[in-house]
């Protein structure tokens, strides 16, 4: 399975804003966001005006860099999203909010997406009630995601849901907290997604 391999606090400064890669240390002062904000690189502070194009491709990489997804995967999903109905920048977010590490995440037991990456590739929790550990698993509504009884008593997700107790699972997941057990109820809307992206700029990157 391909991955980005190189320090992922680069990422941040290179889009200009916390993208949340690092767990609890993007919360603390330690984040390099707060430590070393500007742009990686020799020339960082000293960039020219970004072209329509770098700002359409900066857009791209930075929905690419939140949910942790390589190219070659981000174009299919791209192309996916265009051959559903409605507008394909919706449709790519849509799609990239089913991807199983991302529930996860989004359900609290991880403290970011790629330690929720993790925890499915060790196949601590199933679907409609069979072990699933491909991360890119997209969940359908009816589908079912349950923590496996024998991860249950695993510290880091123990110590993951107490830190997220206060977030609140968005409104197409149902989640009851004493079972842990969830259930996609629709499919993420665009209102659902508290990203920062302007996905129609995407849209146009891979319109040209």
């Amino acid at each position: 399975m391909a991955r980005y391999t190189e320090a992922v606090c680069r990422q941040c400064r290179r889009e200009g804003q916390k993208l949340f890669l690092k767990g609890d240390k993007c919360y603390t002062e330690k984040c390099a966001m707060v430590t070393r904000g500007k742009v990686p690189g020799a020339h960082g502070d000293g960039r020219s005006k970004t072209s329509e194009y770098g700002l359409q491709l900066r857009e791209k990489q930075k929905a690419k860099r939140y949910y942790g997804v390589l190219e070659k995967q981000f174009r299919s999903y791209y192309d996916m999203a265009e051959r559903k109905p409605g507008q394909a920048g919706q449709n790519l977010l849509s799609i990239l909010e089913t991807r199983l590490d991302n529930v996860i995440y989004r359900l609290g037991f991880a403290m970011s997406r790629a330690e929720a990456r993790q925890l499915v590739t060790h196949g601590h929790f199933t679907v409609n009630g069979k072990k699933v550990n491909v991360p890119s698993y997209l969940v359908k509504p009816g589908m079912t995601i349950t923590l496996k009884e024998t991860s249950r008593d695993l510290e880091k997700i123990k110590s993951s849901l107490e830190a997220n107790a206060f977030r609140q699972p968005p409104k197409w997941l149902e989640y009851d907290a004493n079972s842990l057990v969830a259930k996609v109820v629709a499919n993420p809307e665009r209102d659902d997604i508290d990203l920062p992206i302007e996905e129609h700029l995407v849209v146009e990157l891979y319109s040209k």
